[in-house]
């Protein structure tokens, strides 16, 4: 039996956050009705990349059914109606106000159904000057100030993927979690509101605080901002390998190991993580020499041996073949697709993941 069966949620969502939570939920068990307006989640149509369908929604809607139902019409709202009353769980993030114009006021249902928990995803929650501005992925990457810490020093860059709604769908999932739990233990339901930019700003607070405490972040691309040296080095044979030096006696292996310079390691601008970062340049240099002398299997081989942590700077084709890479296969209406697996494993529950429904498909 998994966590969740018994437990029905209503998923009123539309593109990534809250499907990416509704869709965690559904595997765990719940049983997810995922209303579609009768044209379908918008996000249906955002690519053709698994199999001519929507690489979101067939990674986002495994396992949960689909209910075409018209809220413009006073018989899809009495049908929402229905299945709110049989719920555990309503999850929403439709445009702020939205419900309410239908309704479905958070108050009147929480008066109406109170084992039910509601959680209602927005973009700048339900206060304050930005409380009705429409926000997307990449709005909040902007105006949260991630993606000015984010690229190269030439410019402000984009996270290259929806970082802000999976990390809002990460959130609501582990609150609703939490709010089950305490309904366990009082029998009531829960209210939850979580916004875009609250998330983000949370997940920004090192960052933050160093910038009011008058060190504000640079970008530096695939670098470190206070760790040296933490970045890209090049083989000479043209492979890209990023290495992380954290502590002291990891900088003298590095030295003494694979830059087979031991002495480097009391050089006075080199002697310690301060210094190196001071002299930052000075420092990613000699490493960078030293790495365009040997070729990336040499290199490889070296830090594997002095126990340096490193990676590769692979591609989404690199990805594809990588051998750590776990994959699940879904049913979908264009046919199975594989994809990667989630990342909790649960020992002894061999999971499997239902099928991506079609608009208006139940669960087989």
């Amino acid at each position: 039996m998994l966590p969740l069966e018994g437990l029905t949620v209503i998923a009123v969502e539309q593109a990534v956050a809250a499907p990416f939570c509704s869709s965690r939920l559904a595997d765990a068990g719940a049983h997810v009705i995922k209303i579609e307006r009768p044209e379908g989640d918008f996000a249906r149509g955002y690519d053709h990349a698994a199999k001519g369908q929507s690489s979101y929604f067939v990674w986002l809607n495994r396992g949960k059914d689909s209910a075409v139902v018209d809220l413009a019409t006073k018989e899809g709202r009495d049908e929402l109606e229905r299945l709110i009353a049989s719920a555990d769980v309503l999850l929403q993030n439709l445009k702020p106000g939205s419900m309410d114009k239908l309704g479905f006021t958070r108050e009147r249902l929480r008066a109406d159904y109170p084992k039910l928990i509601i959680c209602t995803i927005s973009g700048y929650g339900d206060d304050g000057p930005y409380a009705h501005r429409k926000a997307y992925d990449l709005l909040i990457q902007a105006e949260s100030g991630l993606a000015s810490i984010t690229g190269g020093p030439e410019s402000a860059s984009r996270v290259g993927m929806s970082i802000v709604d999976v990390a809002t769908g990460a959130t609501a999932h582990a609150a609703i979690l939490e709010a089950l739990i305490g309904r366990g233990r009082t029998g009531q339901g829960a209210d939850i509101r979580i916004s875009m930019f609250d998330v983000m700003a949370d997940w920004l607070t090192v960052p933050l605080l160093n910038a009011e405490a008058g060190n504000p972040p640079k970008r530096l691309g695939l670098a470190h901002p206070s760790i040296a040296p933490y970045g890209v080095f090049t083989s000479k044979d043209g492979k890209d390998i990023l290495i992380s030096i954290q502590s002291e006696r990891e900088w003298k292996k590095l030295c003494s190991d694979v830059l087979r310079q031991p002495d480097l390691a009391t050089d006075p601008r080199l002697c310690s993580g301060v210094e190196r970062v001071k002299n930052r340049a000075y420092t990613d240099k000699i490493v960078a020499d030293i790495f365009g002398s040997l070729t990336r299997d040499d290199l490889l081989e070296h830090l594997a041996s002095a126990d340096i942590a490193f990676a590769e700077v692979n591609t989404m084709e690199d990805l594809s073949q990588h051998p750590h890479l776990r994959r699940i296969e879904v049913d979908t209406p264009n046919g199975k697709v594989t994809y990667p697996a989630p990342a909790a494993i649960v020992v002894g529950d061999d999971r499997r993941y239902g099928a991506v429904p079609g608009i208006g498909d139940k669960r087989k």
